[in-house]
C-alpha cells in the first residue's frame, strides 16, 4: 500500500506537467464576447498560436525543469442567431496542436513529442438583455449600453489520446464550462467582466487503466476595450483562475491551482469581410502549472446577414 501511494504521488506531481499543456488552451482571454452581432452573420475563423512555459510542482516530488511547448492551429465556424428576439451566437472549434515537453523526473531527463486533433469545442451564447436581434440594417442606428449574457461551452473527448503516456493532446473526458458575463459601453470605451466555472468528467484511463479527477476550476476575466474607429479595436485582458486540484485512483494531489494572467489584443480590419486579430499574454502569479506565455494570430472571414 505503501508503496501504491507513493508511485501515485509522483504520479499526482508530473500530472501537473500534463496539465499545463491542457490549461494552455483551456483558459483563454476572450474579449467581446457579450457584444451585439447582426442575425444571420457567419463567421469562418483559422488561426495559429504558440504556447511555452515552465510546470511549477510540489516541491516534495522529484519533478524539475518542466517545460511544454504548444504548436496549435484551430479552423472554426460561428453563426449569430435570434433567440426569441435577443441575439445569440452558436460556434464550434476544431483545434489541432504539435506538442512536446521535457522535464526531469527522478534525475532523468524525459521527454514527449505528439501531434493530433485535440478536443472540439462546442459553445452556444445568448445576450440576456441589452442586445436584441436585429438585422444588419437595423444594426446600423443600434447603440451598446449594458449587455448582460451568458455561455455554455462543452468540450468532447474526440482528441488524441494514448493512455500510456502523460503528456497527450486530447484529455479522454468532457468538460461543461457555463458563463455570465457583462459588458458596459462608455463612449468608445468598453469594460467587460465575466465568470465561469469548467466541470470535468472522470479520466477513467489515465496512464493504463488508472482514474484521474479533477475538481472545477473558477475563472474570472476582465477586459478594458477601445474602439478606435474603422474597425479597429484593442484590449486589455487580464483572468484570474482557481481550483482544478487532481485525485488519482483516490489520491489526492497537492496541486490546486491559483494563477493570474494578463494579455493584449488587437483586431484589424483587411476590407468588408475579413479582419486579422493578433494576441499575446502572459503570467503574472501561478501557484501551480499553467505559468507560460502565448501568442498568435487568426484570421476572420464573414458573410451572410445581407452584408
Amino acid at each position: 500500500m505503501k508503496l501504491r501511494c507513493s508511485r501515485i504521488g509522483a504520479v499526482l506531481a508530473v500530472t501537473a506537467f500534463a496539465l499545463m499543456a491542457w490549461e494552455a488552451r483551456g483558459q483563454d482571454l476572450e474579449p467581446r464576447t457579450y457584444s451585439n452581432i447582426p442575425v444571420g452573420l457567419n463567421f469562418l475563423i483559422a488561426g495559429y498560436g504558440y504556447s511555452v512555459g515552465g510546470v511549477v510542482t510540489d516541491p516534495s516530488f522529484p519533478l524539475e525543469d518542466g517545460d511544454v511547448q504548444i504548436h496549435s492551429t484551430v479552423l472554426a465556424y460561428a453563426r449569430a442567431v435570434d433567440v426569441w428576439g435577443t441575439s445569440g451566437k452558436f460556434d464550434v472549434v476544431l483545434p489541432f496542436a504539435w506538442v512536446s515537453g521535457t522535464a526531469t523526473f527522478r534525475g532523468q531527463p524525459r521527454e514527449r513529442e505528439v501531434s493530433g486533433l485535440a478536443d472540439p469545442r462546442f459553445r452556444f451564447s445568448v445576450n440576456l438583455y441589452g442586445a436584441p436581434a436585429l438585422s444588419l440594417q437595423e444594426f446600423a442606428d443600434y447603440k451598446q449600453d449594458l449587455i448582460i449574457g451568458a455561455n455554455l461551452q462543452v468540450s468532447a473527448p474526440l482528441g488524441q489520446y494514448d493512455s500510456s503516456k502523460l503528456l497527450n493532446i486530447g484529455t479522454n473526458r468532457w468538460s461543461i464550462k457555463p458563463d455570465l458575463g457583462v459588458s458596459k459601453a462608455l463612449g468608445p470605451l468598453t469594460l467587460e467582466l465575466d465568470a465561469g466555472v469548467t466541470f470535468y468528467t472522470n479520466n477513467d484511463d489515465f496512464l493504463n487503466g488508472m482514474t484521474l479527477e479533477q475538481d472545477p476550476i473558477y475563472a474570472v476575466q476582465g477586459h478594458l476595450i477601445y474602439n478606435f474607429g474603422a474597425g479597429v479595436w484593442g484590449a486589455l485582458d487580464a483572468t484570474y483562475y482557481t481550483g482544478g486540484r487532481t485525485t488519482v485512483d483516490g489520491v489526492k494531489g497537492d496541486n490546486v491551482q491559483e494563477n493570474t494572467r494578463l494579455g493584449l489584443t488587437v483586431a484589424l480590419p483587411v476590407n468588408r469581410y475579413n479582419s486579422i486579430k493578433l494576441y499575446a499574454s502572459t503570467g503574472v502569479f501561478a501557484r501551480t502549472g499553467s505559468n507560460f506565455n502565448t501568442g498568435g494570430i487568426v484570421w476572420q472571414f464573414r458573410w451572410g446577414g445581407g452584408l
